[in-house]
């Protein structure tokens, strides 16, 4: 499989396991601390191929993407889930730790992220549905971000992300139905 996007990993082990999967070029970050030298790359890389971000599911990748996402609007998000990237010990997490049919669902499914929204899930509902303030809710906030496929998200987080992600109304209520046989079961 082919993509012609450039994706942005955090290191060496990263590109490695991104290219087992697929056929692909990336731009390291080496790490969180990314300089202004990488996000130039970044921005070219955008402007001339597009970019995909496929960053670590824990808290330093969340920054990276941030970062980047802050610097080089457009980019689309490739989210692996945190069990899926676990080391053979479970006790490290990253991309290099994913199986290349992880990595390229988590690439096929990627997002574009806009500025430009429009509310089609409220916070309310976000409250009504169980997904904030109460208890359980990092659990439900957990499988919707994989039913979506946006990645996990806090409290805080979630709604800005359904928002970027352009997730509509019914894709929303339709995650909450399966979440809710999920649960059933």
């Amino acid at each position: 499989m082919k993509i012609r996007e450039i994706i942005v990993v955090e290191g060496k082990d990263d590109t490695t396991a991104v290219k087992r999967a697929v056929d692909a070029d990336t731009i390291e970050t080496n790490g969180s601390a990314v300089n202004w030298e990488t996000i130039e790359k970044i921005k070219l890389a955008q402007e001339t191929r597009g970019v995909i971000i496929l960053t670590d599911p824990d808290y330093p990748g969340t920054r990276i993407r941030q970062l980047i996402t802050e610097h080089v609007p457009n980019c689309k998000h490739a989210f692996i889930p945190k069990e899926a990237a676990l080391d053979k010990h479970g006790k490290g997490v990253g991309v290099e730790h994913a199986s290349p049919e992880t990595i390229r669902r988590a690439l096929k499914d990627a997002h574009a992220m806009t500025e430009e929204t429009e509310e089609s899930v409220t916070y309310e509902d976000l409250l009504d549905a169980g997904l904030i303030g109460g208890a359980g809710s990092r659990e439900r906030r957990d499988k919707l971000g994989k039913i979506l496929r946006i990645g996990y998200a806090n409290g805080k987080q979630l709604h800005k992300r359904l928002m970027m992600f352009q997730i509509s109304r019914e894709q929303f209520l339709n995650a909450l139905d399966l979440l809710g046989e999920e649960g059933a079961r």
